[in-house]
């Protein structure tokens, strides 16, 4: 058994070549193999975003405060709030983050296939950010 106290590992900025805009991402669990699960708590600014993504083994999003947006390929994105559950399916182009004029902030859990949880993809266009049906 492991504990990790809170304020014990150091916040990190998301990198710029997955994500447009500020976003700070904080562990939850990066767990050892033979395990694969990987936990972040992710704070987005307003307008801020991840870039197009798919996950090997499929992705949980869980609001945990402000009101954010996900989004799918060729549909305008759905907003998301504090106490929503999103689940992406494995190999489904998506991306997620704030809204326009508000921050979110979201837990997201996914797992590993060996080392990558993620297949990045280009950052979202501002005409996909704002898309309406």
């Amino acid at each position: 058994m492991q504990i990790m106290r809170s304020g014990t590992r150091p916040s990190r900025e998301a990198p710029s070549d997955w994500f447009t805009g500020n976003v700070r991402m904080d562990p939850v669990v990066d767990a050892p193999a033979p395990a694969r699960v990987n936990a972040l708590q992710v704070t987005f600014e307003p307008g801020a975003r991840t870039n197009w993504h798919t996950h090997p083994f499929g992705q949980t999003l869980f609001v945990l405060s402000g009101v954010g947006l996900v989004g799918l390929r060729d549909e305008a994105p759905k907003a998301i709030h504090p106490g929503d559950t999103v689940w992406i399916p494995e190999g489904i182009e998506h991306w997620h983050g704030a809204g326009p004029e508000t921050g979110m902030c979201h837990m997201a859990i996914q797992e590993r296939d060996g080392d990558s949880a993620a297949t990045w993809l280009e950052p979202v266009s501002d005409a996909d950010y704002l898309r309406k049906d």
